[in-house]
């Protein structure tokens, strides 16, 4: 791949899903080990998509415009928030499922930081998070989108890029 550069820019034009989808998988694997101290292959089992009851949404603005997005059962969140704040999954409250907002904006930061020219000329917005499975989102852009679905605690975790014009 050649860098990107301010000069020439990260664009749906130059999106190349052969070497992002290996950088959004590498990025979410550094940030659950450093994290979380949690391994994260792919998921081997069939994963009915997008079933997860809680979702993480950071969008990037800047040389690169979009959104990344983590969703997981509600399990899998309270485990997150467990070791992130060294308690029980039982003792998670509503407040604790921010750690999943602070997850996806460290998977956001690691995966710009892999793309030359990106870094500091894309910013992240706070995470929003979204709560319940009764919905559905549609996309501007449907063909610059990479989606890898990981092992957590043996439950899905989708972790999606959406590129934007």
């Amino acid at each position: 791949m050649t860098p990107q550069t301010l000069e020439n820019p990260i664009s749906a034009a130059t999106f190349d899903r052969a070497i992002w989808t290996p950088l959004l998988e590498l990025s979410a694997r550094e940030v659950f080990e450093i994290m979380l101290y949690t391994r994260l292959p792919l998921f081997g089992a069939s994963a009915e998509k997008h079933v997860g009851e809680f979702t993480a949404l950071v969008g990037l603005a800047g040389s690169l415009c979009g959104v990344i997005s983590i969703r997981c059962t509600e399990q899998a969140a309270r485990v997150m928030a467990s070791k992130m704040l060294g308690i029980s999954p039982e003792e998670v409250d509503n407040d604790g499922f921010d750690a999943l907002g602070e997850i996806a904006n460290m998977i956001a930061g690691n995966f710009k930081a892999k793309l030359s020219g990106v870094g500091n000329h894309c910013m992240l917005s706070v995470p929003t998070i979204i709560v319940g499975s009764d919905y559905t989102t549609r996309s501007l852009t449907g063909e610059n989108t990479i989606e890898v679905v990981l092992d957590f605690d043996d439950k899905p975790l989708w972790v999606t890029l959406e590129l934007h014009d």
